[in-house]
């Protein structure tokens, strides 16, 4: 498999491809992120911070849009979701932990909902592990090691036209934040 780290720029925003043929399924994604995970050059290519999240933009198949990403201890994302896209990740080293939602949210027209009581789904994902989601995926990733990095490749499709971040308070889901891709840079 070769890897080639590309430059970040991001897609256009609104920049969707229909169809469901169009590009790599969840599964796909699943295998790539999986065999990035185990090159270990690629791995150890990442510079790693003490205190700060560090990426390299990947080449992802078939028109995906792949990150290597660097976690450094206690680091983690919040809630979010990936705009409508479907996607994978793998854990390359060290251990991170996935909190979801097993709800599909509506995607419009919402500030704050209140979460049924058996929505919570907990993972830990350590080295070698991975994971596919759907286009609907609300998750937190994080690495709770008060001493170790933890590192993982991810791969979505179509290309992230945003995110969508949210904060939570109990069962209390509440959208904060859309990004663009224009704000990643």
């Amino acid at each position: 498999m070769s890897l080639v780290p590309v430059p970040t720029s991001a897609p256009a925003a609104g920049a969707v491809v229909s169809g469901p043929a169009a590009g790599p399924t969840p599964a796909e994604l699943l295998d790539f992120v999986r065999g990035a995970a185990a090159d270990r050059a690629l791995i150890d290519s990442l510079p790693l911070d003490p205190e700060g999240r560090t990426w390299i933009r990947l080449e992802g198949p078939g028109g995906s849009e792949a990150w290597l990403i660097g976690w450094p201890p206690g680091t983690g994302t919040g809630w979010h979701d990936h705009g409508g896209s479907h996607g994978a990740f793998a854990t390359a080293a060290g251990t991170l932990k996935e909190d979801s939602l097993a709800a599909r949210l509506p995607t419009e027209g919402w500030k704050t909902l209140e979460l049924a009581e058996d929505v919570d789904r907990e993972r830990q994902l350590t080295a070698g592990e991975g994971r596919a989601f759907g286009r609907h995926h609300v998750h937190e990733v994080r690495n709770e090691s008060g001493t170790a990095h933890a590192v993982s490749v991810h791969a979505y499709y179509p290309p992230l036209p945003l995110m969508r971040r949210y904060s939570r308070t109990g069962q209390v889901l509440r959208l904060e934040q859309v990004e663009r891709p224009e704000e990643w840079q």
